[in-house]
């Protein structure tokens, strides 16, 4: 039997998992060693089944990237699904970890866990300061219950049984297996599919939702997953000094933001759209502004390093190889 511990990652198929999983590959990780289920497979809202496949595969580590995602349409329209399916993914995961030995897992979370009109940039302590933005409270108050699982579990087996749980918040991703469905999608793979389709139609015109005017930070998805890494393999002293027991969490960003009317006009360059681009206010914003303070995983040693531009042509490239090409 291999020495090499087992990974578990749980979401391999989305962009975020599908990153982790390429990052390990990338880094030497042997494939063999590398475990995933699709969602037919497992489904990690079944609490019995979670535990079955724990207790037979018994991984040595844990990258939770599972999660029901979609845009401000998706989590309007949909917020029951939203909180009860990421409620259970990781409720159930987390538990069987701890149940089956499992020492160490990195919990994937989301800005949106922060205040609507949190300070900006926003650092980790603004959490449970203030409201969360409406249109997807059930997501973000999901996720903030995922944060506080890992801590409760760090908090009372940490000495006992070892169990070391962290979190990371990215800030908004996009990338590589990126979700381009025409209404639940976020903004960036929405844009690219609503540009492209634009100008394969000679649109004279595309409407953007909301004003243009509030601010986002975007990451590559790619340089989430070397976070996630990074993250995961920090040594526990160093990790501690850092973090507190209630305070763990760690945001994932690359320290720039800019408005959604910018990232509108560079996607639409990207694409080679010529048309006009028009906004329509009488659709939400969402929050003013989202940007993460990653001074706390910079002083880890982490910084992204994908650009805007070349990350803006890379999502495009693979739009048109996975997306366009298979429709």
């Amino acid at each position: 039997m291999s020495r090499i511990p087992k990974i578990y990652v749980a979401g391999h198929r989305g962009m975020v998992g599908s990153a982790i999983v390429r990052q390990l590959l990338e880094r030497g990780y042997p494939a063999e060693r590398i475990i995933t289920r699709t969602h037919a497979e497992l489904d990690l809202t079944d609490q019995a089944a979670v535990r079955t496949f724990f207790d037979s595969e018994k991984p040595a580590q844990v990258y939770l990237a599972a999660a029901k995602v979609g845009g401000i349409h998706a989590n309007n329209t949909y917020p029951a699904e939203f909180i009860y399916s990421n409620l259970m993914v990781q409720a159930n995961v987390i538990d069987a970890a701890f149940r089956n030995g499992v020492k160490k897992l990195l919990f994937l979370g989301s800005s949106c866990i922060y205040p609507k009109l949190a300070t900006q940039p926003m650092r980790e302590d603004v959490l449970l300061t203030g409201t969360l933005e409406p249109t997807n409270e059930p997501y973000a108050i999901a996720k903030i219950a995922g944060i506080k699982l890992c801590e409760s579990y760090n908090r009372q087996y940490g000495e006992s049984h070892g169990v070391d749980y962290r979190s990371v918040m990215p800030t908004n991703l996009y990338g590589p297996g990126d979700n381009y469905h025409p209404e639940n999608s976020h903004v960036i793979p929405a844009l690219i599919r609503r540009f492209h389709e634009a100008k394969v139609n000679n649109a004279p015109s595309v409407a953007i939702w909301g004003t243009g005017m509030p601010k986002r930070e975007f990451l590559y998805v790619d340089d989430m997953a070397s976070a996630c890494v990074h993250v995961m393999n920090l040594d526990k002293e160093i990790y501690d000094q850092h973090t507190q027991p209630m305070l763990s969490h760690i945001n994932v960003g690359c320290g720039e933001d800019i408005t959604i009317r910018q990232i509108a006009e560079a996607i639409g360059k990207t694409v080679g759209y010529q048309g006009e681009i028009t906004f329509d206010p009488s659709k939400p914003d969402g929050a003013p502004r989202k940007l993460m303070d990653s001074s706390r995983l910079n002083a880890l040693g982490w910084r992204a390093q994908m650009g805007l531009e070349a990350g803006l042509n890379a999502a495009y490239q693979d739009f048109l190889t996975h997306y366009v090409s298979k429709n």
